[in-house]
């Protein structure tokens, strides 16, 4: 099963929400007024980053552990269909993005995966989700 670590046609961020409070919310945008950030999602990611970089060997470690591949990995149709055709069943784990191409059939994805795991993000079409619902832990 080949994993190639292209990118798929697909944005390499996700969007999230968070709620400060407004204390914070102030003083984001007062370092923001005062010219230490651009605007208030560089002082986000910066943080972020800080924090990451702060916990990498627990990071580092546990992927290690938990056997997770690290980055943005793709399934195809032709991966899947050599998977059945050598009998395999997968155990998709990733650290990052993990995506399922959209040729892909719900039957097929539900003979080939026996499991899927992503500390990330997921994509792959409604079909295929549905299918694997209770194989996405």
């Amino acid at each position: 099963m080949e994993h190639r670590e292209t990118r798929p046609k697909t944005q390499d961020s996700e969007k999230i929400t968070i709620n400060l409070g407004l204390i914070d919310l102030g003083q984001i945008d007062l370092l923001v007024n005062e010219g230490f950030y651009s605007n208030r999602t560089d002082l986000i990611r910066t943080a972020i980053r800080n924090q990451l970089n702060t916990h990498a060997e627990v990071v580092r470690q546990t992927v290690a552990r938990k056997s997770l591949v690290l980055g943005l990995h793709h399934y195809s149709r032709v991966d899947l269909e050599a998977a059945r055709a050598r009998g395999e069943r997968l155990q998709i784990q990733v650290l990052g993005m993990a995506s399922i191409a959209s040729d892909v059939t719900a039957e097929l994805a539900v003979a080939t995966i026996e499991s899927i795991f992503v500390l990330g993000s997921l994509h792959a079409s409604t079909a295929v989700k549905t299918a694997l619902a209770g194989r996405i832990l």
